[in-house]
């Protein structure tokens, strides 16, 4: 989870990869006109987010607990973790957290995605970073990516090991 540019997509291949996990990349679930209206530069509202995050959320809930699933999706707002949580109450959100000016840099600089860097402040405007009675962690998104997967390897180990003792 994060802002646009935060790395989601590279993070996400590698954790995949590494876990053995399918891997999805949410922006590819979004209905043709969220994706129309922000290559226009306009800012998504919950009721446009909504066919959207229920796609990502049927996609969590169709994945296989043996093989479990990363999937991308900018989840900014808790109340949409809490909508994914109900498809899939164990999910764990990686929030990749940079700030706003490696933000600018990151999304100015890529090719062939529909995300302007017009609406990157809108994205930090909606942001309401992980809260302490959410499972999941949030690292540093400047990082190296293999080092992002290396601690978000160990905290799902721990989480797993909670689970399994009851402790969550």
């Amino acid at each position: 989870m994060g802002v646009s540019g935060c790395g989601k997509t590279t993070v996400g291949e590698y954790l995949a990869e590494s876990l053995g996990a399918p891997f999805e990349e949410g922006d590819r679930l979004h209905p043709r006109r969220n994706v129309e209206a922000m290559k226009a530069g306009t800012r998504l509202d919950d009721s446009m987010r909504s066919p959207w995050l229920a796609a990502v959320a049927e996609r969590m809930k169709g994945a296989s607990p043996e093989e479990g699933l990363v999937i991308t999706c900018s989840s900014l707002r808790r109340i949409y973790r809490e909508l994914l949580r109900v498809a899939r109450p164990d999910a764990f959100f990686v929030h990749l957290e940079l700030d706003r000016e490696e933000a600018v840099a990151r999304v100015g600089g890529r090719q062939g995605h529909f995300m302007p860097v017009s609406l990157v402040d809108s994205q930090f405007e909606d942001l309401e970073p992980l809260q302490d009675d959410e499972a999941g962690m949030t690292v540093d998104a400047t990082l190296l990516v293999e080092r992002i997967v290396a601690e978000v390897q160990t905290a799902l180990a721990g989480h797993a090991r909670r689970r399994a003792a009851g402790e969550l």
